[in-house]
C-alpha cells in the first residue's frame, strides 16, 4: 500500500475566470473538470487515498460523482488545505490545484521519487523573459515559477500550517517554519487555469459533450383566502392565494424542480427546506435566481423549459405572455424558449373541484462549451 495521500483542491470561487461556471465544473465530455483530474491521477495507483476540498455548498453534490473523500474548504486555499490535512494518515503528502489539469504520469513519478530528500519537493520553470522590478532589472536565473503538485512530509506540512500567516504554495509555509525544500524541473503541461485565455494552453481537455440533459417537476398548491396568487413569477387578480411556506407560486415551484433534475441536482425541498424560516414567505422568484445562478456555477445552460398549468380557476391566458417574458429574463434565456400552457381537468379532482392547482414543468440543459469562447 503506499505511503502517499492525493490532496486535490477544488474550493475556490473562480473570481478571476470572468465566467458564471466555476472552472472546477467545466466538463470535459462528461465529468466535470475536479473529476477529470482526480479519476486521471487516481488511475496511476500512486496513492492511498485521494481527498478533494470542496466549498459548502457544492461537497454533497460532488459526492454524487464519486466516492473519494469529500472535505469542506475554508475561506482561503491554506484553510481548505488545513481542513484535509486532518484526514490524512500517510507520512507524506502529494498537493495539487484542481485548476492543474494536465498533470503527465511521468511528471508525479519525477516528483515522488525524490520522496525523502527534503520535507518538500518543488517543482518549477525557468523564467526566459528579462524581469524588472520597480525599475531595476532583475537576474532571471534566479527566478523560479513554482508549480504543484508539490510533495511534503505530512508531520512537517501540519506544523508548518499551524500559524497565522497566510501562505500561497506549501514550500513558502515549510521553509518558514524551518524546514527544507528540493527544486525539480517542472513541466510547461502543468499550466494552471486561472483565466479564460489559459484553457487554449491545455491540450489534454477535450470538448463537452453535447447531449442534452432533460428534467422534470411536479407540484401542486391549495388555495386559500389569505395571501395574493402569484403564478408563473407574475401576480394574479384573485381574492384567493395558496397554502405554502413561501408565496406559493406552484409554476415557479415545479420549474425549479424540473431544472434540478435535469442538472442532477435533487429537488426544491433539499435545496430550501419548508423548515426553514428563511424561506418563509419568500418571493419563490428569488429562489429561481439562486436556482439558475447555481446551475450556471455548475457548468450548464439552460435551453428551453416547458410549463403546464392545470387550473379551473383562475384563468391563466390572459397572464402567459407576461410569465413568459418575466421567467425568461431570470432562465437569461429568450422567451420563445420559455413555453407556458393552460388546461383543466374537466372537472375531476382536486383541480376540478377548485381547491387547487397543478403545475407540471419540463427543462432542458446543455453543458457550458468552453471552447466556443
Amino acid at each position: 500500500m503506499s505511503d502517499l495521500t492525493l490532496i486535490l483542491l477544488a474550493a475556490g470561487t473562480s473570481s478571476r475566470f470572468e465566467l458564471d461556471v466555476k472552472k472546477q465544473w467545466l466538463r470535459i465530455e462528461h465529468k466535470p473538470l475536479w473529476q477529470f483530474l482526480a479519476n486521471k491521477l487516481d488511475n496511476t495507483n500512486l496513492f492511498s487515498k485521494i481527498i478533494i476540498t470542496s466549498s459548502p455548498d457544492e461537497i454533497e453534490f460532488m459526492k454524487n460523482y464519486d466516492s473519494y473523500t469529500f472535505v469542506q474548504g475554508g475561506a482561503t486555499r491554506q484553510e481548505s488545505l488545513k481542513n484535509a490535512l486532518r484526514e490524512v494518515q500517510s507520512s507524506y503528502v502529494l498537493v495539487s490545484d484542481i485548476a492543474r489539469a494536465c498533470i503527465s504520469e511521468s511528471f508525479l513519478h519525477a516528483i515522488i521519487t525524490q520522496k525523502g530528500e527534503s520535507d518538500c519537493i518543488v517543482p518549477y520553470l525557468k523564467v526566459t523573459d528579462t524581469i524588472v522590478y520597480e525599475n531595476s532589472t532583475i537576474d532571471r536565473e534566479k527566478i523560479k515559477r513554482v508549480q504543484t503538485p508539490q510533495l511534503s512530509r505530512t508531520s512537517v506540512l501540519k506544523e508548518a500550517l499551524n500559524t497565522h500567516t497566510d501562505f500561497t504554495d506549501e514550500s513558502s509555509a515549510i521553509v518558514a517554519y524551518g524546514g527544507t525544500r528540493e527544486f525539480i524541473l517542472g513541466e510547461e503541461e502543468a499550466h494552471k487555469i486561472t483565466y479564460l485565455q489559459d484553457l487554449k494552453s491545455l491540450p489534454c481537455l477535450t470538448p463537452p459533450s453535447k447531449d442534452t440533459l432533460s428534467g422534470t417537476g411536479l407540484d401542486v398548491h391549495a388555495f386559500d383566502d389569505k395571501g395574493e396568487m402569484f403564478l408563473g413569477g407574475v401576480k394574479i387578480e384573485s381574492d384567493f392565494g395558496f397554502k405554502a411556506h413561501s408565496d406559493g407560486d406552484v409554476a415557479i415551484h415545479a420549474l425549479i424542480d424540473a431544472l434540478l433534475g435535469a442538472a442532477g441536482m435533487g429537488d426544491i425541498g433539499m435545496m430550501f427546506p419548508d423548515n426553514d424560516n428563511a424561506y418563509k414567505g419568500i418571493d419563490s422568484k428569488e429562489l429561481l435566481k439562486r436556482v439558475v445562478k447555481k446551475i450556471h456555477n455548475f457548468g450548464y445552460i439552460i435551453v428551453n423549459v416547458d410549463v403546464t398549468i392545470a387550473a379551473e380557476r383562475p384563468k391563466i391566458a390572459p397572464y402567459k405572455l407576461q410569465m413568459r417574458k418575466v421567467l425568461a429574463e431570470i432562465l437569461h434565456c429568450q422567451s420563445s424558449r420559455v413555453n407556458i400552457k393552460a388546461t383543466t381537468t374537466e372537472k375531476l379532482g382536486f383541480i376540478g373541484r377548485e381547491e387547487g392547482v397543478g403545475v407540471i414543468a419540463n427543462a432542458n440543459l446543455k453543458y457550458f462549451d468552453w471552447t466556443q469562447i
